[in-house]
């Protein structure tokens, strides 16, 4: 039986108070579930930007998508986490990654490890969370037991295995990102076998985690192919079949974009919906299309 939807919408763009909280209230109106936050040089701080999240609204929860922990201790990590989770009344649901950005470590003057050793600091980093914050000896406590919701995001076969053992939310973006920050999409066949890999590290779990995707770009049109022609070069190793079937491109009217969501649910197992901020009244109507399925 396939999850009910749930959508986010990942804030990404710097803000004044005022701007910032009617940004979210925007967003609780349109219909989204969770408000999320990336991590960033150059954009909000991700904690103190949740919990004015938080209180702004009302209904929707709140997380990071997703903290660099190469950005973090994790000690200290535990101290926010708890905080953030009990200042915004057990709303907050914590994404992590490894980072891939090679130039924002450089600008913060810590090192960038090899994707081994980032992905091996990212488990050091959710065992010493999990021991923290599941611990009542721990202060801060979070209101969520015995931590909030976990969220990892990845591809690689390391990264699968690490969110089939950790994850509530197992998050895929559809690319391939390089150190410096671009991003290559999967053709869609690809995104279906890192799917099914992580199946297979996840086949022994107890409960089955929630199944996130990152949508890049959310177009309302009634010419799927002439919308997407005048990009393909920026996927010359795609046809202009493949890009319209790419999981991460909703392309089309409202209407196919929300059959376009429930047919990726039943080949992949998506629920978890993300947008980013630029899409994020675009995809509203879609939001409305799908309510209750």
């Amino acid at each position: 039986m396939s999850r009910p939807f749930r959508f986010g919408v990942n804030m990404m763009a710097p803000s004044t108070g005022d701007e910032w909280r009617g940004k979210c209230r925007r967003a609780e109106e349109l219909g989204y579930d969770i408000i999320l936050v990336a991590d960033h040089l150059g954009m909000p701080a991700p904690f103190p930007s949740v919990v004015a999240a938080a209180e702004a609204t009302e209904r929707p929860r709140v997380g990071t998508c997703v903290l660099n922990v190469g950005f973090w201790n994790p000690t200290l990590l535990a101290r926010e986490v708890a905080t953030t989770d009990a200042l915004t009344g057990g709303r907050l649901e914590l994404g992590l990654g490894t980072g891939y950005v090679k130039a924002e470590h450089d600008r913060a003057g810590l090192p960038f490890d090899s994707p081994g050793e980032r992905v091996a600091h990212l488990r050091r980093t959710i065992e010493e969370l999990n021991k923290l914050l599941g611990s009542e000896d721990h202060a801060p406590r979070p209101v969520q037991k015995p931590r909030p919701p976990l969220l990892i995001g990845g591809n690689g076969d390391r990264m699968l295995e690490l969110t089939a053992e950790h994850a509530d939310i197992a998050a895929f973006t559809g690319a391939q990102a390089g150190t410096d920050g671009t991003l290559s999409v999967l053709p869609a066949e690809d995104v279906e076998e890192r799917v099914a890999t992580y199946r297979r590290f996840a086949e022994n779990r107890a409960e089955p985690a929630e199944m996130n995707l990152l949508i890049q770009v959310v177009e309302v049109t009634r010419d799927r192919r002439a919308t997407v022609r005048p990009s393909l070069h920026l996927t010359p190793h795609l046809t202009e079949d493949q890009v319209l079937d790419l999981p991460i491109l909703l392309l089309g009217t409202v209407r196919e974009m929300a059959e376009q969501l429930r047919v990726q649910r039943e080949r992949y197992g998506f629920s978890n919906i993300t947008v980013l901020e630029r899409s994020m009244e675009a995809f509203g109507p879609v939001i409305e299309e799908l309510s209750g399925s």
